[in-house]
Order: C-alpha cells, then structure tokens, then sequence
C-alpha cells in the first residue's frame, strides 16, 4: 500500500512537470516569452519541495550528499535563465523515481504473491454440519475439511484421506509431495487430489505459512543497511562533481559552464542500483524457498570467508538408525532394544526414535514405562517391571553409579542400557551424511571460501568420520551449546556463516555474523534467530544462498560503478562548454535507464547450483 500512494504521488509530480511543459510550449509559440519561462520557472520551482523534503528524510536516516546534486542542477537553471533545463531535470528525476517504483514492484513480485496466497478460510467439523470459518478462527484440536484446490489454512494432520500436495510457496519446490493419513501438512500447501479431513495442530498465526509471512514482511522493512552501499560512494561522487563544475566556470569564466556539468551528475545511478538490486536478490532468493531477512545479511553473506556447520540434520540426514545392539549375559539383543524402546517411545530425542523404530521394525510390542525423566539431553530413566532403568549417554551412566567396563568404552554414538543398577547392553547407532553435502563444501570452495569447521556435541570418532566424508578439515567435536558459542566467537576470518538445522540452534544462529537455519519449517526459534532462512531440508540451498548474495552485490556494484563511470564521462564532455544544459538532462536519464535494467538482472539466473 505504502508503494502504491509513493507511486501515485510520483505519477502527480509527473503529470504536474507534463502539463506545465505544454503550457510553457504553448505560450512559447505565442510569443511570450516572459510568460514561458515564469510558468517553466514555477513549475521546476515547486517541484524542488518534495525533493527538499526527501533530502530531510534522507539526512535525518543517515544518508546524505547525492540529492543536492540535482536541487543545485534545477535552481542552477532557474538562476541562469535555462528553465527549459531546470523542468527536463525535474521532468527525468519524477521520471526516474516512477521507473524505480516499477522496477521495485516487478522485483518484489514473488514477495507479495507470497502475501496474496495467504490462507483466508477454512472448513471447519462442527458435529455433522461443515461451517465456513476465517481462517484465523481456527483453533488447535478443530477437524477441518479440505478440497482438492484448496489452499490447507493451518498446519495440520490428516485423519481421513490421502492426498499430493503442492508445496512451493514453502519450499520452493515444485515437485508433489504425497500426505497419508497421520501425516503431517503445513498451511499455505495447496491439496491437489482428495478430499480430507484433517485435525489442527496450530492457530493460523502460529502456523508456518503465516511464520513466512512474518518473515518476508520483516525482510521488506529492513533494507536500509544495504543502501548503504551507495552512501560509501556519495559523499565522493558529490565533492568530485562540485569541485570539477567549479573548475569549468572558473576556466571558462562562465557560470553557464558551471551548469553544463553539474547537470549530468545528478544522483539516480548511486540512487537506485543498490536497492533495485537488493530487492531483486532478495526475491529472487524467496522464489527459490531461501527468505533472506535483512540486506546486511546478504552483503555479508556474499563476502563471507568463514563457514562453520553443525553436524546432526544438517551435513547428516538428522535420522540415525540403530546400527548393532551387544547384549550383555543373561539378555539377549531383543530384550536390550525392547526394554530401551519401552523407556523410549515417549521421547522426541532422535536417538530415542531410531530406537523406537528399530523396535517397531521387528514387531516388538512393549510396556511403556512409568515414571520417566528425561534428563537434559543425556538420557533417560524410568521404571519398568519395578525396576529403574536408564538408557543414555556415558556420563548419566556415572551419575547413577553405573559401572562401565573398559572393554565396553566406546568413542561411536551410543546409547547404554542399564537395569537395575547394572549394565545390560549397548546400542549403536549411525547417521549417514547427507548426499548433497560433499558437494555443497565443493561448491563454496568454488566460491572462494576456504575455511570450514563442523562444531557438534557428537563424539570426536564420529564426528571425524563424516567430515571426512564431507570434505570438512577442522572439528570441534563434544561440544556443548557454550562451546559452539565461544567457537564461533573466536573465528577471526569474518564474515562467519553458521548452518544449523535450528533444533538447539538458535543462540549460535544469533551469535554468527551470518545465522542460517536450514529446513526450518517447524522451528519457530530458528526463524527467529537466523538471518536466513532456508524453507527446504536440502543443504544445497546454502549453496544457491551464496551464489545469489554474490551475484546481486556483484551487479548493484556493477550498476554504480558503469554510472559513476558514465556520469564522469557525461561530466568530461560539458566541461569543454560544447553541449547545451538540456542535452545533458536528456543523456543522465538516458544513464538512469540503463543502470535500472542492469540492476534488476538480479532477479534473473546467473550461476546455478546443482
């Protein structure tokens, strides 16, 4: 809305600059000339309050010297008896203005078809009758009926039916997703078969599409750090420009040349390249799933020289199985992995579901445990036939005074077993890396990133094991999350990206100077905590992340430089006193179209990843 009324007012000032140049023609044809170049005066004149009032704005947010340029060229004019000039330059600068205002809608489109697609109603179960309802009335625990084409309005899972659904305005990717019956399916997904019904699990505000919603709103509020990649050329651009025009009046002992020049430095290059190009990186980067919140977060991520990577769902699928069970005299492997699964089956640990699943896959049926306590990360304990077992890591084995023969010290993940205050059994587990991350490393080495680290709170034995695989040299392995903190602290090539999968991410996502939380669909505190957020679990994604923040600072710092150029040429020319005001005027905008097309080719492809 607020780009509507700024592009209406521009559309006004144009219209305005139009009109009062017909009429100056009009009355030039007649013969009055006073009267011309009252009415051309006037009108250039009055069009200066906006542009003062902007100056204002601009100087009160830190941003100052490139507007003056172009008041100095229009009362320039005006003083000099070139109204015609002064009106062309207010004519171009409205213009140009309008221009960017396009430009800023055709780049902001996947950004607000995002917005436009969001979930307005639902179908909500009420005992037999089917109630249409505003989706934000939708309650955790309502059964909802959704029909093919619908958008789902609240995360969900299904209890009746089974469906493909399109994912895209998630994850950006294309391809169908297949749903069953306790499966789980996010609003904003489309539902292209049948008809289900399904059971909420959020309210529509704490759903994930409203969680992107929130996070493309907050991407669009928060530019101005990028702007200042302009701002680091104008004060120079500026005082070179007034210094070269007073060096023509004052060889040419004319105040006319003083005009010439300072008419074709008007700002609009260093004005409009960064944004443009901003804003089409970061629409380009959501088209693709990769929210990107803030600019300074992709100009750091173009130039970062540090990339450090949690181990567990991220480099790993994050899904271990259960490798090899050793039971201990009198038991036997399947009653080691029963009596586990039986403390287990109530954790969401991932260790606890891969043993649960590895029960599961041998038909095992299992008591459930009483009295069961997690304990914070290490284990659990519970009592099961009257008896406490604990199922965990070494150090709760100590803690409950658990002998572990040395024979049974192992350095791979696994998880003990003991009962009745003895120990009866191990269980190992793996975690494979994921396909893609080898190649991922591969492809920011490519990029010239030379240094990776892989911080886990895995064992070292492990954790080496799969950074060799994913071609990462140094590990910071038993980790707590102080110590992923301190670690990315003491990095000193920065900028310094972390990726994590943002389960116990979130305080390391903030503490990097870039936090990139990667298939983080159902972590609220990740998208809280990252700068980026990558919707889909695909590690390659932080691959296309970097190639589109380079390509986009590349082209915004392509367009400034071709217009300081181009502009500095311009100047060269009228200072030799050759060429009229008001071809100078005509030949700027001509550089302003120019840098605003080549801004906006970061929304198109450049380099892919695969």
């Amino acid at each position: 809305m607020k780009l509507f009324f700024t592009t209406a007012r521009y559309y006004w000032q144009l219209s305005f600059a139009v009109f009062a140049a017909i009429l100056a023609l009009a009355l030039q044809f007649t013969g009055l000339e006073q009267a011309t170049n009252w009415v051309l005066a006037g009108a250039a004149l009055l069009l200066c309050v906006p542009l003062i009032a902007g100056m204002w704005d601009d100087f009160r947010n830190g941003s100052y010297g490139l507007d003056i340029l172009a008041l100095t060229a229009i009362i320039a004019s005006v003083a000099l008896g070139e109204q015609w000039a002064a009106l062309v330059v207010v004519l171009m600068l409205t213009g140009g203005q309008m221009l960017e205002d396009y430009a800023e809608r055709r780049a902001h489109r996947e950004l607000t078809a995002l917005l436009a697609r969001a979930p307005q109603h639902a179908h909500i179960l009420r005992g037999r009758k089917v109630v249409d309802v505003a989706a934000s009335d939708v309650r955790p625990g309502d059964k909802l009926i959704i029909k093919p084409g619908e958008t789902v309005p609240v995360d969900a899972v299904i209890i009746e039916g089974a469906s493909s659904f399109d994912e895209s305005s998630l994850t950006g990717e294309s391809l169908p997703v297949e749903k069953q019956v306790d499966g789980t399916i996010l609003s904003g997904s489309v539902n292209l078969d049948g008809v289900l019904t399904v059971k909420a699990l959020h309210s529509a505000a704490d759903s994930q599409y409203q969680q992107i919603v929130r996070l493309v709103e907050n991407a669009a509020s928060k530019q101005a750090p990028f702007i200042r990649l302009a701002d680091r050329y104008s004060i120079p651009f500026t005082v070179t420009s007034f210094i070269v025009a007073g060096a023509a009046w004052y060889i040419g002992n004319d105040p006319i040349r003083f005009l010439q020049v300072i008419i074709v430095a008007t700002p609009c290059p260093l004005l409009l390249a960064a944004p443009i190009a901003l804003i089409s990186g970061m629409s380009r980067a959501s088209k693709q799933g990769i929210i990107v919140r803030t600019g300074s977060a992709l100009e750091k991520l173009a130039e970062a020289k540090t990339f450090a990577f949690d181990k567990t769902g991220t480099l790993t699928t994050g899904e271990p199985d259960v490798s090899d069970v050793i039971a201990l005299k009198p038991y036997s492997k399947n009653e080691v992995l029963g009596m586990a699964a039986s403390l287990e089956q109530g954790s969401v640990h991932i260790l606890a579901r891969a043993i649960v699943r590895a029960a599961e896959a041998k038909g095992f049926s299992y008591t459930k445990a009483k009295h069961t306590q997690e304990s914070n990360g290490q284990g659990i304990v519970g009592m099961l036939h009257g008896k406490q077992v604990i199922v965990g890591q070494y150090s709760l084995m100590e803690l409950h005074g658990i002998q572990i023969p040395a024979e049974h010290h192992v350095t791979a993940t696994v998880a003990y077993v003991a009962s009745a205050g003895e120990l009866v059994g191990i269980i190992s587990f793996k975690d494979e890396p994921r396909p893609e991350s080898k190649a991922t490393i591969e492809q920011l080495r490519s990029f010239g990133i030379k240094k990776f680290l892989m911080i886990t709170g895995d064992n070292k034995t492990t954790a080496q094991a799969v950074a060799k695989k994913v071609s990462i040299d140094k590990v910071q392995a038993g980790a707590t999350p102080g110590d992923k903190l301190r670690a990315i602290e003491a990095l000193n090539d920065r900028p310094v990206a972390f990726v994590g999968d943002g389960v116990n991410d979130a305080p390391v996502l903030t503490a990097a100077d870039v936090g990139i939380a990667l298939g983080a669909r159902g972590s609220t505190a990740a998208s809280e905590s990252a700068d980026i957020v990558i919707m889909r679990d695909n590690i390659q994604d932080v691959a296309r992340a970097v190639a589109i923040a380079k390509r986009t600072f590349g082209i915004a710092r392509q367009s400034i430089i071709i217009g300081i150029l181009l502009s500095f040429v311009l100047m060269g020319m009228f200072f030799t006193g050759k060429f009229p005001p008001l071809l100078g005027a005509v030949l700027q905008e001509i550089v302003d179209v120019f840098v605003i097309f080549n801004a906006l080719r970061a929304h198109s492809g450049g380099r892919q990843t695969n």
